[in-house]
Order: structure tokens, then sequence, then C-alpha cells
């Protein structure tokens, strides 16, 4: 089994300059998390500084982990005039860029268009996939899109996207549905998913969260045939965020009978 924790996990931790980069990495090794899944915001430095990149790249050597998603914003397909689509376009491209030096094996690219329909944004969105699809194919890396922001977290965008975009995957996220489709999204999305984030809020006196049947998701993840890492983003309405994913990954692990 593999595990990974998005660093996003620990925004707020790391904001109170409780951890940083580094010490994400050392958690993740000593909680069990198996592969390093960090958010782009937490790496910022390395876009212009290949010094530092090679810093993160030999921090990440030591835990042993190998790099599995790097999560990045401000760098999505859709922006209304086409000079953002172009600034955007390379930023993908350094990403993109960093990614292969660090070895991840996936990068998570957003569709964008936050107010606009799917049909307003769809050819650019899939243009713009097609085109980072075809560079990090030739690279190693997979490009991943994340029912996250926009017209693009519906489980219909997704059904529509995926199917225009060949090589394109899905990073679950158990939440991030418009309200009233998260069971459309659960029984008809996770067939697609090459990665998780299983979201968690708060946890019972049993390790569950008891907002959400997480063990129902896990169970209906297996039966489709998911081999992806099973992957955190937790948000705990406690701030108690590295109490949250170390809560996080025992509840995937008892439920997945890896204890």
């Amino acid at each position: 089994m593999r595990y990974s924790l998005c660093s996003y996990s620990l925004h707020r931790t790391v904001a109170a300059g409780q951890m940083d980069l580094f010490g994400y990495f050392r958690f993740c090794q000593e909680a069990g998390y198996t592969q390093l899944d960090p958010w782009n915001e937490h790496i910022k430095q390395a876009y212009d500084d290949n010094g530092f990149l090679a810093e993160v790249k030999a921090a990440a050597a030591e835990t042993g982990l190998p790099m599995g998603c790097i999560a990045v914003d401000g760098a999505h397909i859709y922006e209304p005039t086409p000079e953002g689509r172009e600034l955007n376009r390379a930023r993908r491209y350094r990403w993109l860029e960093i990614a292969h030096e660090l070895g991840a094996e996936q990068l998570r690219i957003d569709a964008g268009g936050r107010d606009q329909t799917l049909d307003e944004i769809f050819d650019v969105v899939v243009e713009g996939y097609k085109d980072i699809i075809s560079r990090a194919q030739a690279q190693g890396v997979e490009i991943i899109i994340e029912n996250h922001w926009g017209p693009t977290n519906h489980p219909a965008a997704i059904h529509r996207l995926l199917a225009a975009t060949p090589g394109l995957g899905l990073l679950f996220d158990s939440y991030n549905w418009p309200a009233g489709t998260h069971e459309q999204a659960w029984r008809e999305c996770v067939p697609y998913a090459r990665l998780t984030h299983f979201k968690t809020f708060s946890f019972d006196a049993q390790g569950n969260d008891p907002e959400w049947d997480l063990p129902r998701l896990i169970g209906m993840l297996q039966a489709a045939g998911y081999q992806g890492a099973w992957g955190v983003e937790s948000s705990p309405y406690d701030n108690d965020e590295i109490g949250a994913a170390r809560k996080s990954i025992a509840l995937l692990k008892r439920v997945l009978g890896d204890q």
C-alpha cells in the first residue's frame, strides 16, 4: 500500500512557522506516509532558484520516499485573456521541469474558469491539457485534474473532459463536489481515480470522520480496481493539522487492513 499526505494539509502549521518543507518531508517519513506530495506553494522558491530545487531534491532523497504528486496552484489553463493563458502556459512548463527534476510521478494542474461555464472554457481547456500532457508524457510525468474549483468539479464535467483528453487522469477529492452531487460523484468517478485526496475534518471515538462515510468510499475505490496512492488532504476543524494527518493515515490503514 502507498500513502501520501498533500502538504496543504499542514499549511496552517507551516504558515505559523512551526514546520517548513523539510520538516514536512521528515514528518511524512515518521508518520508512515510512503511518498511526498508537496503543494507548490511550499516549494515556490524552486521556481526561480535552481539551487533551492537541488536542496529539495537532496532532502527528499534523504527520506528515502519518492516524489509523488506536486499539486500546482496558479498555472491553471483557462484565463479570460490570451495573455493570461500564455502566462499560465509558461508556468505549467516550469512546474513540469521542476516535477521532472524531482522525479515526481504526477503533476496536478487545474482547469480554471472560476466564473465561466464548462461550455465557455471547454475548447481552451482541452487544448491546454493536450499540450501539457504531450510534454509531460515525454518526461515520464502524468498530468491529473482535480475536482477542485470552477465548473470542472461536477461529475458530468469530469466525464466530458476525460473523454475528450486522452492521458488526463483524475485526482479524486472525496469532498470537493457541488452540494448534492457527492453520491453521484463517488459512484461514477471512482473508476477514473489516479490519486486521492481523502478530506478529513474531525474524528469520532472509532477514528472515523462522522460527517463522511470514508470507509465506504475506500471500498468503492477498491471495487473499481484503484491502484494509486491512498492520499490525504486533511482540513481539521480544531486546527490540529499534525493530529489530523496521523489520524487520517490510521483510518486508511485500519480500513485497508494494513496494520
